[in-house]
């Protein structure tokens, strides 16, 4: 049977409601599976509209009764919602639905989790829970009455009165239905407080399952942290009463900021040393931020239309890394955040899902929130600071709040503020937005006379609609080093606009070494020719942090590169360099972790397709077996000591000191793995007091195949603990051999543990198989199928998460003509699917169209 067409939806096309929405009053009556959801909403009709059609948005409601000023109506229920005649003058739309949390398995709209009720409406999941202009544009006040027999019964704002089954709550604040909350269950709190710079006293809670009060004080000294670098970064105080967070099992995001109620994932809000590795830490510390900082730039300001999603997403995630640098460290959060940008970004812009941060058009939104959105968005920030320089950037963001508080923007308001604000001309750096893919910046060189040219030319491969792109404001930092290795030229911002262009720096007693695109002050691919011995001699001398882990990137990419293409040993030179800088106590143990850790197999085969080679995955798994064997053996005498060195004292504290030393400690035990069979690695698990340790030691042991026993004794501690689980499951499937990685994750879908409808869990799976990049393309095409078939089944549960899922095959026109076929067969499998969401039907057509 034919599917129908998808809508497409244009930027083009944009329309305001015709109606405001004085205020919404709203009653829930709660029970699992017969929800009653009454709304009582003010509107008034827009005397300038052009449109002013009637329409509110809904889905899978079941609609009891409507009501306008009092009298009984009949609405036109249509696709997507309903229809009804309405005055010209201001009136009250009343509505009785009726819904069925227990059966939302999508988690979308009003919902239920381990029977918790809780929401999650961005981005158009309010629809689901009753009928409303489900869009950013439409912003009022909400007022909440929740009836049920749940001890804990939460909302937007704060709380305006509760007693024997009622609670109600009152948010003062304007805000777009996507940032609506409703939680209700039996939760406790872990309570806190944090005073304001003006004074105000802000409660604090952290509401949790019984059990779970002991992982909740880093969130909470996390938000109290981010609370207080707000204000004293950005300016911006928290402006309720009453702050909340919620930790739940089942959530399609990470963390969601609705208004005073913040919705987490559980995983990304409870920590505790024994469950939580240095990872999880950060990582929690940093959605709290994140979250949080959403509160002005998300929420009091928020976007005009899901086109502008980057407005809000792009700054908050800058935001957010700002914080985690400020907390941590600077240069390591710049490195990672670049090696997150190379492996999830790049492939995007690189291949069919491309887009630009701001799309033209979409089908789901659901499927726009991307690393382009996300991350990209993060790096076009970062550019405009970098370009109007850190006082213009604090002066146009105090702008930004004083004359957009309270609206729904666009990327034309942001852009105009700093103009404003600067003086300086934004069109053109505006393409940022507006075209996708990743530009690739070639580089040539002259020295003569003492003056030495540095030569730029830019340009963007075509991506799917946009064939032909313009020269873009590309801000490039250069420093020189003299060739003793000191720095003759002190980092300078070069300035691209034009295809083609030419710097000059005069003075120079001798050719000088240059450090290019320091800090990553642009998200382009550098394309200049250089040598391994440049390179190494960057590695030890560069001043920029970045640039000198660049290079021993580099070192690391073409040495694997060589190795897969020719069979040749790892380079004696890098492996040099490398001890040498490891066995350099005085460099940061978290740079040093950094420089240990190889480039993925993912991108050596990306870089063996833009270079002209077709690349075979189990051929790049082997490279990466014999080089880590190799490294193991030529750092043999130094391993015992430096695995001493980075073991750490003491109690655990999941600081960015601690972290680093056992970031290192964690490489050097899985080479040490590979010497003295797991010995060592043996003997750290069974000591262990802390996740990170124990999971490093049990990761070292299951690459070599050693950790049977330590697996069995970690599933049988942990199996209680739903997100411990989720890393057990994972590491199996991340830890098999290619041959066997289908089989092990196939298994791991008929444990008594798995369960799909928990993308927790799902992901931990799936997500493991497709990165495993040999076992994923393993030449039998095992594991695509296992995907496929996972795929189609989660699809009528959750489709959010399946479209999402699908990403793993976006790459698949890189490799050869065997495995696209096999990946094409699965890709066409799913989209002949019956009944196949629009989500996963919009993904897979991309991903077939590439």
């Amino acid at each position: 049977m034919a599917k129908d067409t998808p809508q497409t939806f244009y930027l083009k096309d944009y329309t305001p409601f015709g109606y405001d929405v004085e205020s919404v009053h709203l009653t829930f009556r709660l029970t699992p599976e017969t929800t009653r959801i009454l709304s009582r909403i003010r509107f008034a009709p827009k005397p300038d509209a052009t449109d002013s059609t009637f329409f509110l948005h809904g889905e899978d409601l079941t609609l009891i009764s409507a009501r306008i000023d009092g009298q009984a109506v009949t609405p036109d229920l249509v696709e997507g919602g309903l229809k009804c005649e309405v005055p010209g003058t201001p009136f009250t739309w009343e509505a009785e639905v009726e819904i069925n949390p227990a059966g939302n398995t999508a988690l979308e709209g009003l919902y239920m989790s381990n029977r918790m009720y809780c929401t999650q409406c961005e981005a158009e999941g309010f629809r689901k829970i009753t009928y409303y202009p489900d869009r950013p544009d439409v912003m009022s006040t909400f007022t909440v009455r929740i009836e049920g027999d749940e001890p804990v019964m939460l909302s937007n704002g704060n709380p305006m009165g509760q007693g024997e089954g009622w609670a109600e709550w009152h948010d003062p604040w304007p805000k777009p239905a996507y940032l609506f909350a409703l939680v209700a269950g039996d939760l406790v709190n872990y309570a806190g407080a944090f005073t304001t710079r003006s004074g105000k006293e802000v409660e604090l809670n952290i509401w949790v399952r019984p059990g779970d009060e002991g992982k909740c004080a880093f969130g909470m000294e996390a938000l109290k942290k981010s609370m207080k670098w707000d204000e004293d970064v950005y300016g911006l105080e928290y402006d309720l009463d009453l702050f909340n967070i919620v930790a739940v099992d089942d959530f399609n995001m990470g963390a969601m900021e609705n208004k005073g109620l913040n919705i987490f994932n559980s995983s990304c809000v409870l920590a505790s040393p024994e469950t939580s590795t240095d990872a999880n830490f950060e990582r929690i510390e940093a959605i709290i931020a994140h979250e949080y900082f959403h509160n002005w730039t998300g929420n009091r300001i928020t976007c005009r239309d899901w086109f502008q999603l980057c407005l809000k997403e792009g700054l908050t995630v800058f935001r957010d890394a700002q914080f985690t640098a400020d907390m941590r460290s600077e240069p390591v959060k710049r490195i990672d955040d670049v090696i997150a940008l190379r492996a999830r970004q790049f492939p995007e812009d690189g291949g069919p899902l491309a887009h630009p941060p701001r799309p033209e058009e979409f089908q789901e939104i659901n499927n726009f929130y991307t690393a382009t959105v996300y991350e990209k968005g993060a790096e076009v920030i970062g550019m405009l600071k970098r370009l109007v320089g850190d006082d213009n950037y604090y002066k146009a963001l105090k702008l930004y709040f004083e004359r957009h508080d309270g609206q729904a923007c666009t990327i034309e308001d942001w852009l105009k503020v700093f103009e404003d604000a600067t003086g300086r001309d934004l069109q053109q750096f505006k393409l940022w937005y507006s075209q996708a893919g990743t530009p690739r910046l070639k580089v040539s060189e002259d020295y003569a006379d003492g003056t030495y040219t540095l030569t730029f030319e830019q340009s963007t491969p075509p991506t799917p609609g946009q064939p032909d792109k313009a020269p873009r404001v590309i801000p490039v930092a250069v420093g020189l080093l003299s060739p003793n290795g000191d720095e003759v030229r002190a980092t300078e911002v070069l300035e691209l606009t034009e295809a083609k262009q030419s710097f000059s720096f005069d003075g120079l007693a001798a050719r000088p070494v240059p450090s290019i695109l320091r800090e990553f002050s642009a998200p382009v691919i550098l394309q200049r020719e250089t040598t391994n011995a440049e390179r190494a001699f960057l590695l030890a001398h560069d001043t920029d942090p970045f640039n000198r882990w660049e290079a021993g990137n580099a070192l690391a990419k073409e040495t694997r590169v060589t190795m897969v293409l020719d069979g040749d040993a790892p380079d004696a030179a890098y492996l040099d360099a490398l001890e040498k800088l490891v066995r350099d106590d005085d460099q940061d143990p978290a740079f040093r972790a950094l420089v240990l850790t190889p480039p993925s197999q993912a991108d050596i085969a990306q870089t063996l397709h833009e270079r002209g080679f077709t690349p075979d995955p189990q051929k790049i798994y082997d490279a990466a077996e014999t080089f880590a064997q190799t490294l193991a053996q030529q750092l043999e005498t130094s391993l015992p000591r430096l695995y001493a060195a980075t073991t750490a004292d003491g109690a655990y504290v999941p600081d960015a000191e601690g972290a680093g030393k056992r970031a290192l400690n964690g490489r050097i035990l899985s080479l040490l793995t590979r010497l003295d069979g797991g010995d060592q690695a043996a003997r750290q698990y069974a000591a262990a007091d802390n996740m990170t340790q124990q999971y490093a030691a049990l990761a070292a042991l299951m690459k070599a195949e050693k950790g049977a026993a330590q697996s069995q004794a970690f599933f049988d501690q942990w199996q209680d603990d739903r997100l411990v689980m989720d890393k057990w499951f994972a590491l199996q499937i991340a830890c098999a051999a290619p041959e066997k990685t289908a089989a092990t994750a196939a298994a791991l879908t008929r444990h008594a543990l798995f369960d799909m409808k928990n993308p927790n869990r799902f992901r931990a799976v799936m997500g493991a198989l497709a990165g495993n990049h040999a076992g994923f393309h393993h030449a039998s095409g095992e594991a695509y199928q296992l995907l496929a078939d996972n795929l189609i089944a989660l699809d009528t549960l959750n489709p959010q998460t399946t479209a999402r899922m699908c990403a793993a095959f976006q790459t698949w026109k890189r490799y050869g003509t065997g495995r696209q076929s096999l990946i094409r067969a699965q890709l066409t499998r799913i989209a002949n699917a019956p009944d196949l969401s629009r989500d996963t039907t919009e993904m897979v057509t991309r991903i077939l169209d590439a």
